[in-house]
């Protein structure tokens, strides 16, 4: 590690199965396709190792951020501690439905403010630019815009890479980014499935009845976690959730949804076995590139 780079701690990165509260030992079938976090930072240092090794050859020492400092919540995009609501009691008496200050860091991270030729270099297109707010907001602007524009062809006498430095490692690695959005996609589908299914339906609204016998009004979890976000009070914030965990518990809510999403996930597995064989044989092989990176 470079003198000043972030630390990485791996006692903070999320299990690859929960070990803790109800979804503890719970891992749904898709999830097999998906890439774990600790695989993940794996496959960014390789790409972020190439990035700088290629953004050297146009005479530029950058330093992007180090994959692992800030890990998200959960090990992959099936987010299975909030797949259903909040679930973890323990995270609830602290934040309440707040992701910990050090999750949220995970969500807030930024491409690094680099000068704008190097940011051409690095990603192919030029700085997205500032939209302007609305006439007579009280803002100067609203966000980051998405209105870029191609990055020049050279920089001096050096051709750019296609989508720059960025699209340059990726296709060292052969990463195929659309085999995530494939697996993401069906676990979206397993999940809306599920949903309307008997035993769940008849397993929320006992929930349901459990939170208006503690004085909540809430049709399903997700109400929950909106009305839980949007309070101003932390202490009734983390009140409703407990509220919520608890009459998870006691209704057997989890168990029951997971129990029916496993099994269309199974369903969708075996409808698309070629297509998931294609992408965990893809997956392996850019893990295996990734750990070759010097």
């Amino acid at each position: 590690m470079t003198t000043g780079e972030a630390h990485v701690d791996k006692s903070r990165w999320p299990k690859d199965v929960p070990d803790s509260g109800l979804t503890k030992g719970l891992a749904l079938p898709l999830e097999s396709y998906m890439v774990p976090y600790s695989d993940q930072v794996v496959i960014d240092s390789a790409l972020r190792d190439l990035q700088t090794e290629c953004m050297s050859t146009y005479g530029f020492t950058v330093n992007l951020p180090r994959p692992g400092v800030h890990p998200p919540a959960s090990s992959n995009s099936m987010n299975i501690e909030r797949r259903y609501g909040i679930t973890d009691r323990a995270e609830a008496e602290k934040y309440g439905y707040l992701l910990s200050p050090e999750q949220q860091n995970y969500t807030a991270q930024q491409t690094p403010d680099l000068p704008g030729i190097q940011v051409e270099v690095l990603t192919g297109h030029t700085r997205p630019e500032p939209v302007e707010a609305p006439a007579g907001s009280d803002v100067g602007y609203s966000g980051v815009g998405e209105n870029t524009k191609p990055a020049r062809a050279e920089y001096k006498g050096r051709k750019l890479h296609k989508d720059g430095c960025a699209g340059w490692s990726k296709r060292q690695l052969e990463l195929n980014e659309s085999d995530a959005g494939f697996v993401t996609q069906l676990a979206s589908t397993g999940l809306s499935e599920t949903r309307p299914h008997k035993s769940v339906e008849q397993a929320v609204k006992r929930w349901s009845a459990c939170m208006k016998d503690k004085g909540r009004k809430a049709s399903d979890p997700y109400r929950a976690m909106e009305q839980g976000l949007v309070e101003t009070d932390t202490e009734d914030s983390i009140a409703l959730a407990l509220d919520d965990i608890d009459c998870k518990e006691q209704t057997r809510l989890i168990e029951v949804w997971f129990k029916e999403e496993s099994a269309v996930q199974k369903r969708l597995i075996k409808e698309n076995k070629d297509q998931l064989d294609v992408v965990k044989t893809r997956t392996r092989d850019v893990l295996t590139a990734a750990k070759a990176v010097k």
